[in-house]
This record gives C-alpha cells, sequence and structure tokens, in this order.
C-alpha cells in the first residue's frame, strides 16, 4: 500500500468518525504526521476527495488555514448530478426552470428556494448576449446545486 492510500484511509476514518460527515484538517499537520511534503496532502485531497467521488472540499489559506472535508449523502448527490449533467454547459431559461422545479419536486428544494433560484436565472437578470448568458447561467445554477449538496 502506497502513502497515497495510507493518507486516504486514514482521512475517510476520520469522516467515519465524525457525527456530521465533515472534517477540518490541517495541511501542514497531516504532512507532519505522515512525513511528506504539504503538495502530497493535496494530491490525496484533489484525486481522492472531489465531487466526483462524493466529497466537497472547502480550504483557508495562511496561519490558521485549514481544509474542510465533506462527505455527501450519494443517493442525493447521484441524483442531482445525473439530472444536472443532462442540461451541458448552456443552459437555456427554460431548462434551468425545468431543473429547479424537478429539485422542488423532488423535495431537495423548498418553494422559497426555488423562488430564489428562478429569479437568478431570468434573462433579464443576466443581461449580457445569449451565449455568454446561457454558459453564466450554467455557472450559476451549479454553484447554486453545489449549496444544495453541501448542505445535505
Amino acid at each position: 500500500m502506497n502513502l497515497v492510500d495510507i493518507i486516504e484511509i486514514y482521512i475517510k476514518t476520520l469522516l467515519d468518525e465524525s457525527m456530521d460527515n465533515v472534517v477540518q484538517l490541517q495541511r501542514n499537520e497531516l504532512a507532519l504526521h505522515f512525513g511528506c511534503a504539504p503538495s502530497q496532502i493535496n494530491y490525496v485531497i484533489q484525486t481522492r476527495f472531489n465531487p466526483q467521488r462524493g466529497y466537497i472540499t472547502e480550504s483557508q489559506r495562511g496561519g490558521g488555514g485549514y481544509i474542510r472535508l465533506i462527505r455527501l449523502d450519494l443517493d442525493k448527490l447521484e441524483k442531482i448530478l445525473t439530472v444536472f449533467d443532462q442540461l451541458g454547459e448552456e443552459v437555456s431559461q427554460r431548462q434551468a426552470l425545468d431543473f429547479l422545479y424537478w429539485l422542488h419536486d423532488q423535495e431537495l428544494i423548498d418553494t422559497r428556494e426555488a423562488q430564489i433560484m428562478s429569479a437568478v436565472m431570468d434573462r433579464g437578470v443576466l443581461d449580457v448576449p445569449a451565449p455568454i448568458r446561457r454558459q453564466l447561467r450554467y455557472r450559476i445554477l451549479w454553484a447554486m446545486v453545489e449549496a444544495i449538496i453541501k448542505e445535505g
């Protein structure tokens, strides 16, 4: 077993022991613990704890910096990503509203959240040329999806 695997197992054990599927790590402390460079910790986080594997990573740089890992509810994640992936990287207002309706129908967002999110998707709010607007809408919708996933 290589060092990357050992670090991954260690972090997963910490997540298993947490009550809320969240763990906050100090990169330098982990590097000292495993006798490796902090960049190796970054490598493990980036390759083994990414959204495709069911994790969200938040980080704070600086002296008191940390890495927070959030293990996602995979059923919820899979359901959302399966539908979201069908949208493509340019999203029309109709597609966005249909997706938000689906999220509401699946009880993944409440009525107020759906209304707020719908308002942001409006072409009048995203007042830029159509191709850019569809790409921007995709990016905003993705940011909202990430927030929903983190919440769960």
